[in-house]
C-alpha cells in the first residue's frame, strides 16, 4: 500500500501539486497568467479525458507494476523538460503529453489495486489512506520546495529580482523531478508481479457491450457527477495561494507556505472520514461534505468577513479544504456499494473518470478568467458566488446515487 501511496502522488506532482503551491512564484517567473496557465491545464484535461476511457481497459489486462513506473518514468521526463523554463505553447504541449503519461496507463490501475488491498469491508479506509497518504506526501514535498524558496530568496529588504524567482523555480522543479524518477524505480522494484490476474498472454481487445451497459445505469451517471463536483472543489483549491497573496496581501513565500498548510489538511481529512466511512456508509458521509463547501463557498462569495480579522476567513477556507479532502477519500469507496465484479474495475473506474475528471479541461480556465491578470477581493468573491452551484449539484448526486444504490 505504501508504494500505492507514494506512486498514486508523485505522478501528479509536476503537473498539479507544482502548480498548486507555486502557482504565484511561476506566474512571475515564466510571465504568464492565469488565464494561459489555464490554457496549458486544459489541454492535459482533453487528452487526460480520452486517456482514462481507454485507460480502464488497459488497467483490467495488464498489471499494476509495469503500468504504473511506465508513466511515472515518462512523467519524470516531461520534468526536465520543464526545467528549461519553456515558453507559453510549449508549456501548453507538455501539459498535453502528461495529460498521457500520468493517466493512460497509470490512474485506472492505481485505483483497482487499491480496491484489491481493502477487502469490501475496509473500502473507506483503504481509499482514505490512499489519498490521505498521498495528500501527506504531497505536502512534505511541496514543504521542501517552500524551504528551497526560502533559501535561495534574498532576505528580506532586499529586492527579489526576475533572476531569483527563475532560478529558485528551477531548483524546486528539478528536485521534484528527480524525485518522480526515483519514485518510478521504486515501484518497479517494490510492486509485485501478478501474472494469474492479468491476461498478458491473450489478444488486447477493448470490451465496449460491457463498457456501454454500465454507462447507462443510474448508479455510474450519480457517480461520475459526484467525483465532477468533488473534483471541481479539489481544482479550486489552486487558487488558495494566489488569494492570500491578492487579498491578504501575503508575500510570495507566506502565501507558499500558506498553500503547503492546506495540503495538510488532506491526509486528516481523507483518512478520518474513511475510517469514518466503514463505521457508516461512505455514501452517507458524502452529503455533509458538500454541504459543508456549499456553506463556506456561500460565505467567501457573499463576503461576509471581508471587513473582519483575517483568521476568520482564514478558518473558511480551512472548512472549505477539509470538505473538499473528505470527498477525496469518500468517492472511489463507494464503489464497492455499486456491487461491480472486481473484473470490471478498471473499466468502471475509466468510465466514471471521463465525466468526473473533465474538470481538467475547464477548471483552470474558469479560474482564470474569472480572477484576470490582476485580481480583486470582487473578482474572487465572483468565482465563490458562481462555484456555489458545482457543490449544490454534488448533494443533489450524492441523494440520488443513495437512492439507486438502495434497490440493489
Amino acid at each position: 500500500m505504501f508504494a500505492l501511496i507514494i506512486a498514486g502522488e508523485a505522478i501528479f506532482l509536476l503537473p498539479f501539486i507544482l502548480m498548486r503551491v507555486f502557482k504565484p512564484v511561476i506566474r512571475e517567473a515564466f510571465l504568464i497568467s492565469d488565464a494561459q496557465i489555464g490554457e496549458a491545464q486544459a489541454l492535459y484535461g482533453i487528452t487526460a479525458m480520452l486517456s482514462y476511457f481507454f485507460g480502464g481497459f488497459i488497467a483490467d489486462k495488464w498489471e499494476p507494476k509495469k503500468l504504473l513506473s511506465l508513466s511515472l518514468f515518462l512523467t519524470a521526463i516531461g520534468g526536465f523538460w520543464m526545467t528549461l523554463i519553456p515558453s507559453i505553447n510549449t508549456l501548453k504541449i507538455l501539459y498535453a503529453f502528461w495529460g498521457v503519461s500520468t493517466i493512460l496507463l497509470f490512474w485506472a490501475s492505481l485505483i483497482k489495486a487499491t480496491r484489491q488491498w481493502g477487502n469490501e469491508h475496509n473500502q473507506g479506509l483503504s481509499f482514505g489512506l490512499l489519498d490521505g497518504g498521498r495528500g501527506f506526501f504531497a505536502a512534505s514535498i511541496a514543504l521542501f520546495g517552500a524551504s528551497i524558496l526560502t533559501f535561495f530568496f534574498p532576505k528580506k529588504g532586499v529586492e527579489i529580482t526576475f533572476e531569483n524567482k527563475v532560478e529558485t523555480l528551477q531548483y524546486i522543479i528539478g528536485a521534484i523531478t528527480g524525485i518522480v524518477f526515483l519514485v518510478s524505480l521504486f515501484v518497479w522494484k517494490v510492486l509485485p508481479k501478478e501474472k494469474s490476474e492479468f491476461e498478458t498472454g491473450k489478444e488486447f481487445q477493448f470490451n465496449f457491450k460491457k463498457a456501454f451497459a454500465l454507462m447507462k445505469q443510474k448508479k455510474v451517471i450519480y457517480h461520475s457527477l459526484i467525483i465532477f463536483c468533488a473534483y471541481c472543489s479539489y481544482k479550486l483549491t489552486g487558487v488558495y495561494g494566489t488569494y492570500a497573496k491578492d487579498v491578504w496581501n501575503y508575500s510570495l513565500e507566506e502565501a507558499t507556505y500558506f498553500a503547503v498548510f492546506i495540503q495538510y489538511l488532506r491526509p486528516i481529512a481523507a483518512i478520518s472520514f474513511g475510517w469514518l466511512a466503514d463505521k457508516l456508509i461512505p455514501s452517507k458521509l458524502i452529503v455533509p461534505s458538500f454541504t459543508v463547501l456549499i456553506l463556506a463557498s456561500a460565505f467567501l462569495g457573499l463576503g461576509f468577513f471581508n471587513e473582519q480579522p483575517i483568521y476568520l476567513s482564514f478558518t473558511i477556507f480551512i472548512f472549505m479544504a477539509l470538505g473538499t479532502y473528505s470527498l477525496r477519500g469518500l468517492y472511489f469507496a463507494i464503489i464497492e456499494e455499486t456491487k461491480t465484479p472486481l473484473q470490471m474495475t478498471g473499466t468502471l473506474v475509466g468510465i466514471i473518470s471521463v465525466v468526473g475528471f473533465t474538470p481538467d479541461i475547464f477548471m483552470s480556465l474558469f479560474t482564470g478568467y474569472m480572477l484576470g491578470e490582476n485580481p480583486t477581493i470582487i473578482a474572487y468573491q465572483k468565482l465563490f458566488t458562481t462555484f456555489t452551484i458545482i457543490p449544490i449539484v454534488g448533494l443533489l448526486a450524492a441523494l440520488g446515487f443513495r437512492k439507486s444504490i438502495s434497490k440493489l
